[in-house]
């Protein structure tokens, strides 16, 4: 399926009886080729970590339930699922009775587990976890401050540059990226952290080149992984993680984490702006 059969960019009705027919998966494979990663072994490992802020449905009474939740679809999945669609399903849990939340559980793992085509992890919050969950920002060193101009507005990897120096371990961080949605031309907003071990990188060229996904046209998933790909080529670091966090649209937000050394992604602490 093509982005122009699915939701996105369209007046479509909300339904509010359970239908996993809404789910809209997204071959990946598409934008991999592009960055010549499609066919053989990914650079890096990673996930996808979707936060769902509205997820209600009803009780084997009738009385309405809520909870968040937290869906773990790893990179190496098939597919990416469009979020409109991810939205829309949810919500078709809204008049839908169950008899207890184990149950919507389990449709929810094999649902989502079928459209990425690879198991998808779920965190379940109930109103009495709801303490649990906590605020965060992303650490290292914000480089948004360096005093540069700036005059390009689409991807630039030729702006990435290394300086002279001794290896470096060392995390930067920007709350400066935006990219664009690529059917309704929506902004999309985040903070990136890049986490590496190599010749030290250029902190403007760097700011530069975040700044350079402006006007931008793609999913966060695919941002993400250009920029991974992108840094990997002109800086060549030894290890390199990149981890977007981005505001929420919809009720869900979308947070990818691409690495090639670490073996697990950070704690997933809501930012500020989401």
């Amino acid at each position: 399926m093509t982005l122009s059969h699915g939701p996105l960019g369209q007046s479509v009705s909300y339904v509010s009886q359970y239908d996993p027919t809404l789910l809209f998966p997204i071959a990946r494979s598409h934008n991999r080729a592009a960055l010549n990663l499609a066919g053989g072994k990914l650079p890096f490992t990673g996930v996808d970590l979707w936060n769902a802020y509205e997820l209600s449905w009803l009780d084997a009474k009738g009385k309405p339930r809520i909870a968040m939740a937290t869906f773990s679809v790893p990179a190496d999945s098939p597919n990416i699922i469009e979020s409109k669609s991810f939205k829309l399903y949810l919500n078709s849990f809204n008049q839908t009775r169950l008899v207890n939340s184990a149950a919507l559980r389990g449709r929810l793992e094999r649902d989502l587990s079928a459209a990425a085509g690879a198991p998808v992890g779920l965190d379940f919050f109930l109103p009495q976890r709801f303490s649990e969950l906590q605020m965060g920002e992303l650490d290292g060193i914000y480089i948004d401050k360096l005093d540069i101009e700036i005059d390009t507005y689409e991807p630039a990897p030729e702006l990435l540059r290394t300086r002279p120096g001794a290896p470096v371990e060392e995390t930067l961080a920007s709350r400066l990226l935006k990219s664009n949605c690529p059917v309704t031309g929506q902004p999309d907003w985040a903070s990136v952290q890049i986490r590496y071990r190599g010749a030290p990188i250029d902190r403007e060229s760097l700011l530069r080149y975040i700044v350079s996904f402006r006007q931008h046209a793609e999913f966060h998933e695919h941002c993400v992984e250009r920029i991974f790909t992108d840094i990997m080529q002109a800086c060549r670091p030894d290890q390199l993680t990149v981890y977007a966090r981005y505001t929420r649209r919809g009720g869900l937000d979308i947070n990818p984490w691409r690495s090639n050394f670490e073996t697990a992604p950070p704690a997933d602490l809501r930012t500020v702006r989401q």
